[in-house]
Order: C-alpha cells, then structure tokens, then sequence
C-alpha cells in the first residue's frame, strides 16, 4: 500500500514551543493535547478572559448514498451544546434535527486534541464519540427520534493541522480529516440505514476566540478527493485539498451565494486556481437564536458538488460530480 504523502510539515508534538510561543502554520498529522494556559506574551490571556472566550467543538460528518448525519457537541466555555440531524438523500427529508444546551463541565467533556474522547450527556440526550488511540473511532448517539452506532477510521490520508493568530481574540488551532471508512448504523423514528460501504470526516477546532466571530465553511469528501474551505475570522489557513492520498494546501476561498435563499446554489472558488465548484442544496439545517448576552446565526445546507480540483496550477483539472457534503454561513455572539 503507498504511503500518504503531504506537502505540508509533520504535525508538531505541542503547538507551544518552550517559551510559550504558538507555533502556527499549517501541518499534517495528529498534534497532542492543546493547552492555551501557557501561551506567553503576546498571546497570554488571564484565566477569567480564557473561560469566556476558550471554543471547543466535536464535529461528525456520516455520509452513504441514502443518508447524511451530522453530530456535534460543542464547549463555548459558559455553556455547551450539542445537535445531530439525519437527513434522507433520497426524498430530501430531514428525518431528526435535535439540537439541546447543557453546562460546560457537567454535560460536556471535550477532548483537548482530535485524537480524544468527546461526550454530552443530559436527560434527553447521550452522545459518546471515543477515539481507539489508533486513529479510530466509535461513536453512540441516543436523542429523540435518532440513534447512530457507528465506527470510522483510521484515515488513510494525513490529517490537516492549522494553527494561527485569532483578530480580536488570541489564537485556534483545528484538526481535519478527510474520508474515513466506516460502518454501523442510524436508525430514525421512520427508517433504519446502514452506513457500511460510507464515509466518515472530523472536524476538530479548539481555540481563544473572539466575542464576535463569524465564518462561510465547507467540506466533501470520498476516498479519492475531499477538500476543506473556510472564509471568515480565520482567513485561509485551514484550506486543503486531499487528492489520491496527498494533502495539499490552499489558498483564499469565496463564497458566493444569495443570503436571502438558503437553498439557491452556491459557487466556491480559491484564489490559487485549484478549486472552483458549485454547490447545489438539497435541503439545510437552521439555528437562529438571540439570547440576552448571545446570539447565533447558524445555517447548514446539505448537497452536492461538482465543478474541478487539482493538485496545483499547472496540473490537468480533476472534476468532481455530485460529490456529497455541507456547506455552512455561521456568526455568532458568544
């Protein structure tokens, strides 16, 4: 089997050096534990500013042919959430669409890196995702109207580390993965689908955030290609390409699509010449709130992509068709 391979430098044991110094940049592979405590000037921030600024989510993605789920639990550091929706492909059902809020340190346990163990838990809900320490991992969700018992990994393409300077905030650092294979099963008050032969992706982000912070996401991927798109408060730093086993970097990604209709196409192109799709919705989850201290403005749509990647900008045109995946317009208060 041919080893992946990566244009990036190998991920770094800690994003701290010695001297409390972030290192940033954008690595392949799996970095430790993150611990933001011993930042060191410029960055260092006091304990109180930490606990109300420190970010954390959990992101899942589990796609076949018949069904999309997404499950995330999420630690906003004075409270924490989680949501997990599954979404018919088929007939462009949403079939569960559960979201709940907890207490941070009672409800949820987030790991401090990708390669840890996540949880929330409360009456209504339990949600378990438990890494193996092998690059696997399992997870099992039980919530109203929706239950997954599925395993993924490990993934046979490095995994993207970035890491950077936060505008107004201090720093953040995520981990990425591209297709997982994977296996298990979701099961929905009307149907039951077996996720055998489909393909899973993480979304690791931990970080000092800013109280106002917005972004336009994207991610699909299969096991040939897959790709990772952000614009927003963490500029360019966490886009890559996986292709044949390689991760590559990119460059600054637009958005381009109607605000006033979710489910109108969207076309998604980076500046270095190596990625332009258009993204067609199939059906979206919405999570407006406005809360005395905090508001969010939270929309995923679910679809497809087609359009062309490649490898570099003088290398032939790889094109992508009906590619399954999500796209995302979040800002938020917090």
């Amino acid at each position: 089997m041919t080893e992946p391979i990566s244009g990036l430098p190998a991920a770094p044991a800690s994003l701290l050096a010695a001297d409390g110094q972030p290192l940033f940049g954008r690595y392949a592979g799996q970095v430790g534990g993150i611990d933001w405590s011993r930042l060191a000037a410029p960055f260092a921030r006091g304990r109180l500013w930490r606990r109300f600024h420190h970010k954390r989510w959990h992101y899942v993605a589990l796609c076949t042919e018949e069904v999309f789920c997404a499950v995330a639990i999420v630690d906003l550091g004075w409270i924490s959430t989680a949501f997990a929706y599954a979404f018919d492909r088929k007939d462009g059902d949403m079939l569960a669409n559960f979201s709940e809020d907890g207490l941070p340190l009672v409800s949820a346990t987030l790991a401090d890196h990708a390669g840890g163990s996540s949880r929330f838990t409360t009456r209504a809900c339990d949600i378990r995702l438990d890494a193996d320490g092998a690059g696997g991992y399992q997870l099992a969700l039980r919530c109203d109207y929706l239950e997954v018992d599925a395993g993924f990994g490990p993934s046979p393409s490095p995994l993207l580390l970035a890491s950077g300077p936060v505008a107004n905030g201090s720093v953040h650092a995520t981990q990425k993965s591209s297709a997982m294979p994977l296996r298990g099963e979701v099961r929905t008050w009307r149907d039951e689908f077996k996720l055998d032969g489909g393909v899973a992706s993480f979304d690791y982000s931990n970080g000092l955030l800013a109280r106002n912070t917005a972004w336009r996401w994207a991610s699909a991927h299969n096991m040939e290609l897959g790709f990772n798109l952000q614009a927003g408060y963490f500029g360019d730093r966490e886009n890559a390409l996986w292709l044949d086993g390689d991760l590559i970097a990119l460059g600054p990604a637009h958005f381009l699509y109607d605000k006033k209709d979710a489910l109108s196409p969207w076309h998604i192109f980076t500046e270095d010449d190596m990625l332009d799709l258009y993204f067609t919705p199939e059906g979206a989850r919405r999570d407006h709130r406005k809360m005395l201290l905090a508001a969010s403005r939270y929309l995923q749509p679910v679809g497809t992509f087609s359009g062309w990647v490649r490898a570099a900008p003088d290398q032939p045109k790889r094109m992508v068709s009906q590619l399954m995946g999500v796209t995302e317009d979040h800002s938020s208060r917090w």
